[in-house]
C-alpha cells in the first residue's frame, strides 16, 4: 500500500507540473457531470416525479451514481484505457516488471477528470440527502456507504471485463466509450420507466440497475416499482463484488493468452 501511495503521489505530481493542463483537465470532467446534472434538474422540474419516484429520490440515485461512477474513475477508471495501453506497447513492458499488470494498469497515470467528477458528484450528493428527508438510521447509512462501494466495483467489472477484450482487439475502445455513453443517459433515472426488453437488459446483460438504481429503491422503500425480486434488491452491493471478481478472473485468463502487440 506505500508503494501504491508513492506512485500514484508521484503521478499527481507529475501532471501538476502543468497546472493549466491540470485544471483544464478537472474543469472539463466537472462541466461533463454538471451537464447530467442541469438535464435530469430540467426533467425533474418539468416534471416532478418519475414512475412513482419524487424528485428527491430521483436526485439521490443520480448522485449515488455520479458519485460511484466519480470514485470509480479515480481508483479503478484507468481499466477503460487498456486498448490504448496496448496499441502503446506498454503491457509487454509491464509484463517484465515484478508487479501484477493489473495493478499496473491502475498505476499507470493519475485521471485528473476524477477530480472534477467528484467535486460535482459530492455537491449534489450532499444536496439530495438533505433534500430527500429520510431518516438516516445506522442501518441506512451502513447500506448507502456498502451501495456505493458495490457501484464501484460494478463499474470497474464493466470496464475491467471489456478491458480483458481489449487484449486481443485494441478497438474494443469504441465500444467502451459507448458503453460509457449508455451508462450516462440512463444510470440516473428509475429503469422501470424503460419498455421491459430495456430494463431487463440494463440490469441482467449491462448491470447498470446494480449501481445506483437498485441500491436507491431500497434505501427510498420503492421496492414495489422494481422487476427484480427484493432479495436481489437488497444484495445488489454483494452482485457488483462478485461481478468484479469475476472480470479479474477473466481478466487473468485474458492476460495468460495476450499474445504481445504484434499480434493483436
Amino acid at each position: 500500500m506505500r508503494l501504491i501511495w508513492r506512485i500514484t503521489m508521484l503521478n499527481l505530481k507529475a501532471r501538476l507540473e502543468y497546472r493549466t493542463e491540470f485544471l483544464l483537465a478537472v474543469g472539463v470532467g466537472a462541466a461533463w457531470q454538471v451537464s447530467v446534472v442541469v438535464f435530469a434538474t430540467v426533467l425533474l422540474v418539468r416534471f416532478p416525479g418519475l414512475g412513482g419516484w419524487n424528485s428527491a429520490d430521483v436526485l439521490l440515485m443520480a448522485s449515488m451514481r455520479l458519485l460511484s461512477h466519480g470514485l470509480y474513475v479515480l481508483i479503478l477508471g484507468r481499466a477503460s484505457w487498456v486498448s490504448i495501453l496496448v496499441q502503446m506497447g506498454q503491457i509487454d513492458a509491464f509484463l517484465l516488471r515484478p508487479m501484477p499488470v493489473h495493478r499496473q494498469v491502475q498505476l499507470a497515470f493519475f485521471n485528473v477528470n476524477a477530480v472534477g467528477d467528484l467535486l460535482v458528484a459530492l455537491s449534489l450528493f450532499v444536496g439530495a440527502l438533505w433534500a430527500v428527508g429520510l431518516d438516516w438510521t445506522p442501518w441506512r447509512v451502513g447500506y448507502l456507504l456498502i451501495a456505493l462501494a458495490g457501484g464501484v466495483l460494478m463499474e470497474g467489472a464493466i470496464a475491467t471485463a471489456v478491458s480483458s477484450a481489449a487484449l486481443h482487439g485494441p478497438a474494443t475502445s469504441y465500444f467502451m466509450l459507448w458503453l460509457d455513453e449508455l451508462m450516462t443517459a440512463f444510470g440516473s433515472y428509475p429503469l422501470h420507466i424503460l419498455p421491459g426488453l430495456v430494463r431487463d437488459a440494463l440490469t441482467f446483460v449491462l448491470p447498470l440497475a446494480f449501481v445506483a438504481y437498485l441500491p436507491c429503491a431500497v434505501l427510498t422503500g420503492h421496492l414495489d416499482t422494481l422487476a427484480v425480486p427484493e432479495w436481489l434488491a437488497v444484495g445488489a452491493p454483494v452482485v457488483g463484488l462478485v461481478a468484479y471478481l469475476a472480470a479479474r478472473r477473466l481478466w487473468s485468463f485474458s492476460l495468460r493468452h495476450y499474445k504481445g502487440m504484434g499480434s493483436v
